[in-house]
């Protein structure tokens, strides 16, 4: 073979790369759990006692440690020093069902999902009435997706591996009676890995591409609590938007290429309004909209050292709605039960098999007990089925004939 024939190859290779991690690579990244348990493309679970409810009224219950995550504000209603400690695991199962005229030929991909861990301790620091300190540190980490290699996808995605860790400090003030404040920065790092297939030119059979790439952000967190009585508050939030800067090697298997990525991707800012309501000593009902602004990310640009291209994603603003119901039938126990629903980010010409993501829908339930003035712990149970996520494109076509996840977690709160 001629020098300029090979030189040719190595071209159309690294072409046929550079667009196929243009193509793919936004969506996976969005499996990065981000620094609050908003909905839409958001994780809600981890492990705190608002799971229960599917996170309806997160905002605004505020009666442990875990209020310095879901609103700083609600820090002001803890008397004296609170922690607690949440532990669990979540199980996806996510199983695609390729149509008649799938344009590349190959398997289902099995079940991509799999088991990953939940941990996350929450702080709260009493300096007086008035005036309170938060802190808290959210892991999650684990083989979010894992196709088969041959499958139909195998272009777009083959596997992610990622490992998140989240750190928000936080501080609270009463302003009166009625009104408290809170807020604080985020400091989010992120490790990401991941893999797919590339056809090669001639008969080689299929190369592969793999991403490794770690950033750390920062965003920031607003919060109000509203308490109209004793028995009624709202709680209103402001999540900024986080913006990871992934740095990476992309490299293709056979050798004989290196890209590197530099790709900024845009979190969404979101806004979440929450109620809380005691309907009398054995019963509360509970309640949460959330707005974000995910059409932010619609235009985004991916730069290699082989050019850079503006990638139109046409996402779609989210909305979440959750209810939830609190029923108390002694003292010690605490029964919870809760649904929620999210709108549908993008619709099957630009939806990707690294993020099949359609309309969300959450079954929750929870218990917690109180041992003792200073010991309370719970369980929580989620089950999230992530719609069919049709796919309609140039590479693949298709829907999951299941694509949900399993959550079970458990906490313990200490006053002291």
């Amino acid at each position: 073979m001629s020098f300029r024939s090979l030189t040719r190859r190595r071209q159309i290779r690294k072409s046929i790369v550079s667009h196929l991690i243009i193509f793919y690579f936004l969506g996976t990244l969005l499996m990065i759990p981000a620094v609050s348990s908003a909905g839409g493309l958001y994780i809600n679970e981890f492990g705190t006692p608002s799971m229960g409810v599917a996170g309806a009224g997160a905002n605004a219950v505020a009666s442990d440690a875990s209020t310095s995550f879901h609103n700083a504000a609600g820090m002001t209603r803890i008397k004296g020093h609170e922690l607690m400690g949440t532990a669990g695991v979540l199980n996806a199962t996510v199983k695609f069902d390729p149509d008649a005229d799938t344009p590349i030929p190959g398997g289902d991909g099995g079940d991509a999902g799999g088991p990953a861990p939940i941990i996350g301790g929450f702080y709260v620091h009493s300096l007086s009435d008035k005036w309170k300190l938060g802190a808290n540190l959210i892991t999650i980490t684990g083989a979010v997706l894992d196709y088969d290699d041959d499958w139909t996808g195998r272009y777009l995605n083959t596997e992610v591996t990622l490992l998140t860790m989240t750190f928000y400090p936080s501080i609270a003030y009463r302003v009166n009676n009625w009104l408290s404040l809170g807020g604080g920065p985020q400091i989010m790092y992120a490790d990401l890995k991941m893999k797919a297939k590339v056809p090669l030119p001639g008969p080689g059979g299929d190369g592969e591409v793999k991403i490794d790439g770690d950033d750390i952000a920062f965003g920031f967190g607003l919060g109000a609590l509203f308490e109209v009585s004793e028995h009624t508050r709202f709680g209103v939030i402001y999540q900024s938007e986080i913006e990871p800067e992934f740095d990476g090697d992309v490299k293709l298997s056979p050798p004989g290429l290196s890209v590197d990525t530099d790709t900024e991707i845009t979190l969404a800012r979101f806004i979440k309004v929450s109620g809380y309501h005691e309907l009398n000593d054995r019963w509360a009902l509970l309640g949460t909209i959330d707005w974000e602004n995910w059409s932010k990310f619609e235009n985004v640009n991916i730069s290699t050292d082989s050019g850079s291209k503006n990638i139109p994603r046409n996402w779609d603003d989210t909305w979440k709605f959750a209810a939830g119901v609190h029923f108390r039938p002694v003292d010690k126990w605490l029964l919870q039960l809760g649904f929620s629903y999210d709108t549908s980010p993008v619709d099957s010409d630009d939806r990707t098999p690294d993020m099949p993501i359609d309309r969300q829908i959450r079954y929750a339930t929870g218990v917690q007990y109180q041992w003792s003035d200073r010991l309370s712990t719970g369980a929580q149970f989620v089950y999230a089925d992530y719609g069919k996520a049709k796919i309609d494109n140039d590479l693949l076509k298709g829907d999951y004939k299941r694509n949900d996840i399993l959550f079970f977690a458990m906490n313990a709160n200490w006053k002291f």
